[in-house]
């Protein structure tokens, strides 16, 4: 793939940039789990890193790519946030994305502020929320 195929349009009005071990294997597990389309994605170097993958979810962008330490990009574990998707019939999304490989951090639930909310975590450490809200 060439740079120019790496450009797609950029969705959202904020885009979470993930750093994990293993890029183009936690945007395979995306589109398993959560729907996802690969938009874009840059040649894997001579180590099997990947220094960018453009993903759409859920309506916006997620862009990801591999730790390149002796770049200034160490590898840390993901720590104080979440990634919620807004959706609709959080069972069956939240049951996908279990089968898929994610650990069932919180199933779902009505939540006291009446939406059905629950959290996951993907293969990568990353924390992710689904939230349907209450009609």
């Amino acid at each position: 793939m060439h740079l120019s195929d790496a450009v797609a349009p950029v969705k959202g009005g904020l885009v979470a940039y993930l750093t994990v071990d293993g890029a183009l294997k936690a945007a395979d597990f995306y589109t398993r789990a959560f729907g996802a389309a690969i938009v874009g994605a840059l040649p894997v170097d001579e180590q099997g890193r990947t220094p960018h993958v453009h993903l759409h979810v859920n309506g916006s962008s997620l862009m990801l790519s591999d730790a390149f330490p002796e770049h200034g990009c160490a590898l840390q574990a993901p720590q104080a946030f979440t990634l919620t998707l807004m959706v609709e019939d959080i069972d069956a999304r939240y049951a996908r994305a279990v089968a898929a490989g994610a650990t069932a951090v919180m199933p779902p639930a009505e939540m006291f502020w009446g939406d059905r909310y629950g959290q996951l975590r993907d293969p990568f450490g990353v924390v992710w929320a689904m939230n349907q809200q209450k009609r």
